[in-house]
């Protein structure tokens, strides 16, 4: 049976209901492709790709989604982690002569003494600078204004401005009573999870320090034994670098804080060892916390002593954060956490969005254990060549003859 037309692309006939195209001189047919036919190789790259991303971005998305709802746990546990890191290695040199349990206990009451004698330090600076302090702020605040009212600034703002100002506030206070007082109810309510994340982070902390080498053992009993190898060399990997950024993280803190207190004693700035306990604070938090830290004791230096002292102020705290950057962290951290400076801000501004403060204060240990583990477990393949080298060659002798030069290099292969 066949069927033949006038058309462009030669007669056709058809063969078992298929038609089929037949070469006629001077005419390229156009190819038909076949029922069920492959789909490109980019196309079929580009979809195993694809579903693999979405499969990770479920699994990312249900940890932190799983993670939202036990924040406390989650808080908890890290805690947990973070006192056993700073601890351990005194719990180990006491273990050599004594029982471990005793060993324990000596530390977390150290590490106690340690952050109880920091709040009372705190407190007692406050209470005895603090009349001064009223006294110097309110003289501060007045040369503030003098400074808005007949100054070289391009506008002028008198003190029938500011009173108008203090009194909107007032009123917007009294306007809003009722959510602030609700809003300090559900503080109360934060202040309670505060005390009992961290009664659990103790708790986990003290089994930890004791008995966390046979905890761990005994989760690996479970595991089969042909994966046993890989989470053991992942969690060294993991360990070595969380412990290293968290000592190294909180001796760096220490130096920054006692730095700030000799700097802003030298320069009798009021409240100078709460604003060195605020700067230890900020180093905590990669990017954020030491700017949060500098504004403020500028703010109380402009305040107390005056525009200069505050510009000297700033300048100084800047000073500490460089010292920092390029001195301590290098110098203590290493190479335990090697992070792009790129991927710290992309960490710390990921964390921030997700989780406030407190993820950007975990954002950066929980993204350098993840790659620790991922740069221990992978293969790595032979890197690309360099710009200025040839690829095609692998070796060539400085006398190019075939022949090893004085070094022992292998012949030259093209």
């Amino acid at each position: 049976m066949s069927d033949s037309t006038g058309t462009g692309a030669g007669p056709r006939t058809t063969v078992a209901g298929r038609p089929v195209v037949r070469r006629v001189a001077g005419h390229r047919p156009r190819p038909v492709p076949a029922p069920g036919a492959p789909a490109p190789q980019w196309l079929q790259v580009l979809a195993a790709v694809s579903w693999r991303l979405l499969v990770v971005v479920a699994a990312v998305s249900l940890v932190f989604y799983a993670t939202a709802q036990v924040q406390l746990l989650f808080v908890a546990l890290f805690l947990a982690l973070v006192f056993t890191a700073v601890l351990r290695p005194l719990v180990d040199l006491l273990d050599r002569v004594m029982p471990r349990g005793i060993a324990t206990a000596i530390g977390l009451l150290a590490g106690f003494a340690f952050f109880a004698g920091l709040v009372a330090y705190v407190a007692y600076s406050v209470a005895d600078q603090w009349s001064a302090l009223q006294r110097q702020f309110g003289q501060g605040i007045e040369q503030i204004t003098d400074y808005l009212e007949g100054g070289s600034l391009p506008f002028v703002i008198d003190r029938d401005q500011i009173a108008e100002w203090v009194a909107n506030a007032q009123v917007w206070v009294q306007e809003h009573s009722g959510e602030l007082a609700s809003q300090a109810a559900e503080r109360a309510g934060s202040v309670v999870e505060i005390f009992t994340g961290l009664a659990l982070a103790i708790f986990c902390a003290v089994f930890f320090l004791a008995r966390g080498t046979s905890m761990w053992t005994w989760f690996l009993n479970q595991l089969p034994a042909r994966v046993r190898g890989t989470w053991q060399e992942a969690a060294d990997a993991g360990w070595s670098t969380f412990s290293g950024y968290t000592r190294g993280i909180v001796f760096v803190a220490l130096s920054d804080g006692l730095l700030a207190l000799v700097f802003l004693s030298a320069l009798q700035v009021p409240l100078a060892a709460p604003l060195a306990v605020l700067v230890f604070v900020g180093a905590f938090i990669p990017l954020i916390g030491a700017p949060l830290a500098m504004v403020v004791a500028m703010i109380v230096a402009l305040a107390a002593n005056g525009f200069w002292a505050a510009v000297v102020v700033g300048l100084g705290i800047a000073g500490i954060g460089q010292i920092e950057g390029h001195v301590l962290q290098p110098l203590i951290m290493g190479k335990q956490v090697s992070l792009h400076p790129v991927m710290v801000a992309v960490a710390v501004t990921a964390g921030t969005l997700t989780a406030g403060i407190l993820g950007a204060v975990v954002a950066v240990p929980l993204v350098s254990v993840a790659w620790a583990i991922f740069s221990r477990l992978r293969t790595v393949d032979p890197p690309l060549p360099d710009e200025d080298e040839d690829p095609l060659v692998e070796h060539v002798g400085e006398r190019g003859d075939g022949v090893p030069d004085e070094e022992g290099a292998a012949p030259a292969r093209v």
